[in-house]
């Protein structure tokens, strides 16, 4: 099998990509620590929130930036791998790493908080991640958006932004914003993953390659070209990516629909069991409140 090294140092690690996220990094860090204090309502930032945005953008360089991005132009696997960790991870911690304060200083726009209250509110939500990700792997579409680099770029900021809407009910921490508690939580988590199933079920049970640009040699060579360069990739004289794996293309495809799955699977799993334990935890201290009140009756009784 051919090793990657033959692409270059640049289509392996996206220099420039890297750059762009080191900017937003310390963007990130001048706004909120040293000139926090030009905004109204600013609060220190926590080390967990400065924790969180730096992971955020870490699997983002690790999942677009790095090697492993270009893997996922020769596996559909790991293009999948890279799909969950897009929408079901860096979701959730970019959302908990930017403080309260700048949510609330953003929504108190009008505009922003009137578009913001629509595309977050859950059924709508749900609804709009999953309609975005089971589009988007309809094989006619798939191929079409993998071979042109605009798009790509386009669908991938999309699926970003509607599954931040649909992670922001489940984990946002403004009180006056919270639309679910409880129960309505355990639905919403349930939802989410049924939702996801037909789309993952297509691809896991398929009985051929559906899509043209892990099959085909001519529609692999167009998307491998903007991947790394139509010049570097012309002089390779390479015929697809059965040089770099021994999985075919059916089996490779399969696979990624299960990874896709199992992946939701513990993501969700994990947001549940964090569901339940401040669902029994909010029933604790209420239990506590009343038996304070039945033993300490107020003055005026």
């Amino acid at each position: 099998m051919l090793s990657l090294e033959i692409f270059g140092f640049e289509a392996l690690w996206s220099p420039y990509f890297l750059a762009a996220l080191l900017a937003v990094l310390i963007a990130y860090f001048l706004l909120l620590v040293k000139y926090r204090t030009h905004f109204k309502n600013s609060e220190p930032l926590t080390p967990k929130q400065g924790i969180f945005f730096v992971l955020s953008v870490f699997l983002l360089y690790v999942i677009k930036g790095s090697p492993l991005d270009l893997m996922a132009h020769l596996l559909f696997y790991i293009h999948m791998i890279q799909m969950a960790v897009l929408t079901l991870i860096i979701p959730p911690l970019f959302i908990f790493s930017i403080p309260s304060w700048v949510w609330r200083n953003s929504l108190n726009w009008k505009p922003f908080r009137l578009m913001f209250l629509l595309f977050t509110q859950p059924l709508f939500a749900l609804l709009v991640f999953s309609g975005v990700f089971s589009f988007y792997h309809i094989p006619l579409i798939f191929d079409h958006v993998m071979e042109n680099i605009w798009l790509h770029a386009g669908y991938s900021i999309l699926l970003f932004i509607v599954s931040t809407f649909m992670w922001w009910p489940l984990v946002n921490e403004l009180s006056e914003y919270q639309t679910l508690n409880g129960i309505k939580k355990v639905g919403y988590i349930f939802a989410g993953g049924i939702l996801l199933t037909p789309a993952c079920a297509l691809i896991i049970f398929a009985s051929s390659p559906m899509y043209e640009t892990y099959s085909d040699p001519k529609a692999w060579g167009q998307m491998m070209s903007l991947c790394v360069g139509s010049t570097t990739f012309n002089s390779l004289n390479i015929s697809g990516p059965e040089l770099f794996s021994s999985m075919s293309a059916l089996h490779d495809q399969q696979l990624g629909g299960v990874l896709m799955k199992v992946i939701q699977e513990i993501i969700y799993g994990t947001m549940l069991g964090r569901v339940f334990f401040e669902w029994y935890r909010k029933d604790q201290e209420e239990s506590e409140r009343e038996q304070k009140s039945s033993l300490y009756p107020t003055l005026n009784e």
